[in-house]
């Protein structure tokens, strides 16, 4: 097990380990939905500029310092429309969705706040709004990340059971987190196709890796064109993982946003995936925390010293 922060190009290497998902499954598959819109920065929020990632507004044609009506209305379909859109989908799927949520987004939507609660979703801690934790003192990131998660208690009445960082985190904060207390994992980290302990001090923490490949702001950046481009790409990397998945199982993490998959000619795109994906046998759709929890007890800290 690594020290926190320490670079690790090895991993598990050449000896991948047996997850054992239950029944069996080839592959662990985790959908998540980040919803962040009311969260962004904005000039009305006393911002310095509108926030335009992952959006499909024009950024150049509006002065620095002016409000982009047009990114701020897209990012509002996102809360408004998009995310009903997608929640509906799981709903109707049965699908254990993972809410990656800004705690500012639900404050400015009890609705979705409640929609999140009635369903049992899964919630993970995706921040309080768009803070680049890297610039901020420990101080300030400790204060931040504990309104963050009040903020959410708050709003949806129980805790979020992980943490990841809207931008880059910082080097102190895996070390807040668990300082903090109460999360099972963060999603900080894009290096594997299993989740991985790290030593935060003298403490074992879990570690449930993201996707930045696997996620619709390739859509929103243009390097992904249309639906078909994501419903291949995403269905690319099922069967890859599916058919290593027969000597070596592994977990795959779809990342999608309200604002870009919730928009009509992106969602089909998601029905698409998950219609393939339910054609397989042996794949288990879980939550971050089901994974979280099936590895803590499957494969505590110690059998990786």
């Amino acid at each position: 097990m690594r020290a926190n922060n320490e670079r690790d190009f090895i991993g598990y290497g050449s000896r991948p380990p047996d997850p054992r998902w239950p029944n069996g499954a080839r592959l662990a598959l985790v959908i998540v939905l980040n919803v962040e819109e009311g969260a962004e920065p904005s000039i009305p929020d006393g911002d310095a500029a509108t926030e335009t990632a992952l959006t499909d507004g024009v950024r150049e044609e509006v002065p620095a310092g002016s409000r982009d009506f047009v990114a701020e209305s897209l990012f509002e379909y996102g809360s408004r429309v998009g995310f009903w859109r997608i929640v509906r989908l799981m709903a109707q799927r049965s699908i254990p969705l993972t809410v990656n949520a800004c705690a500012q987004a639900l404050v400015r939507n009890p609705q979705m706040a409640e929609s999140i609660r009635q369903h049992g979703f899964d919630l993970c801690c995706h921040g309080d709004r768009f803070i680049r934790h890297f610039l901020l003192t420990e101080p300030e990131e400790r204060n931040a990340i504990a309104r963050a998660i009040a903020g959410l208690e708050r709003t949806t009445g129980r805790s979020p059971s992980g943490w990841q960082s809207r931008y880059s985190p910082s080097g102190n904060t895996r070390a807040l987190l668990v300082e903090h207390g109460g999360l099972l994992y963060d999603s900080d980290s894009y290096a594997d196709d299993w989740p991985y302990w790290v030593e935060v001090g003298e403490r074992p923490h879990l570690v449930i890796p993201h996707s930045f490949t696997n996620n619709d702001n390739r859509l929103a950046t243009a390097k992904l064109g249309t639906a078909n481009d994501f419903h291949d790409h995403l269905c690319s990397a099922l069967r890859v993982l599916y058919a290593e998945g027969a000597d070596s199982p592994r977990m795959m993490t779809v990342s999608l946003h309200s604002r870009v998959s919730g928009q009509p000619a992106r969602f089909e795109a998601v029905m698409r995936f998950l219609d393939f994906a339910a054609q397989h046998q042996g794949i288990w759709f879980a939550s971050r925390t089901d994974i979280a929890r099936h590895w803590i007890e499957t494969h505590p800290p110690e059998r990786h010293r």
